[in-house]
């Protein structure tokens, strides 16, 4: 076997060295003479001096590799030896399609031409100078952060309007809207709410004509005109003189 005088250090890991080893021994990568391979290695490998094996641990670390595989190969019939040889080739060729485009890339690095211009000035001012108030800074900081803005507590004078809004009863909504239909000072749905009620005016409102249309006693007709039922009042009256 010939005598082999590089350095460790000239190769940039344990593949590296395989590979060159291939190419030196001009091995096809797809059909590697395997145990010829592990033995140029292995050679290698026990060359290195003992102040050096520190510095050579991943070559040292892959020669054990493939001695274990070396035996296994002596092995009639060893399928792990197979799959290791398998596994090692892939290794190989992939490492070599790496070195390929890494060289590639290279040679296109240092022929391509870079040009860098000198630093331009700043247009105006490169201080900002416009005010915020110290609110607007401290949403921009929480949106910047990913987070909203803290809620604050809720003051008294929040609950204050609902609070003191006075209570109106659906019954009272009920009476002033019949009182309305048979006095004939209603008669679109259009007079029954207003802006200037308050809400709670609003809502039962709402209900108590939900109760009356329920009820049969009002029915609400095209273009939202209401009318109501008169013979409920007839009814109650005649009831109230048999009474």
């Amino acid at each position: 076997m010939e005598a082999l005088t590089f350095k460790l250090e000239e190769f940039e890991g344990p593949l590296d060295l395989l590979l060159y080893l291939v190419s030196k021994n001009k091995m096809n990568l797809y059909d590697i003479n395997i145990m010829e391979l592990i033995d140029q290695y292995t050679a290698v490998i026990g060359s290195v001096q003992g102040d050096r094996m520190d510095a050579a641990s991943e070559f040292i670390d892959m020669a054990a590799h493939l001695v274990q595989m070396k035996s296994a190969l002596l092995l009639p019939r060893a399928p792990e030896a197979e799959r290791m040889k398998a596994e090692l080739t892939g290794r190989l060729i992939e490492y070599s399609a790496c070195k390929q485009v890494a060289a590639r890339l290279g040679g296109r690095a240092r022929d391509l031409f870079t040009a860098v211009r000198a630093p331009q000035p700043l247009v105006g001012a490169a201080e900002y100078t416009r005010p915020h108030k110290p609110e607007q800074l401290v949403q921009a900081w929480y949106s910047l952060m990913g987070r909203s803005l803290r809620k604050r507590k809720p003051s008294q004078e929040r609950f204050e309007p609902l609070v003191t809004a006075p209570f109106v009863s659906v019954a009272s909504r009920v009476a002033h809207m019949l009182r309305g239909l048979l006095r004939g000072t209603l008669g679109r749905m259009t007079q029954l709410f207003s802006r200037e009620e308050s809400r709670s005016t609003n809502v039962a409102t709402f209900l108590a004509l939900l109760e009356l249309v329920r009820a049969g006693r009002v029915q609400i007709g095209e273009g939202g005109r209401l009318k109501v039922d008169r013979t409920h009042h007839r009814d109650r009256k005649e009831a109230d003189v048999d009474e």
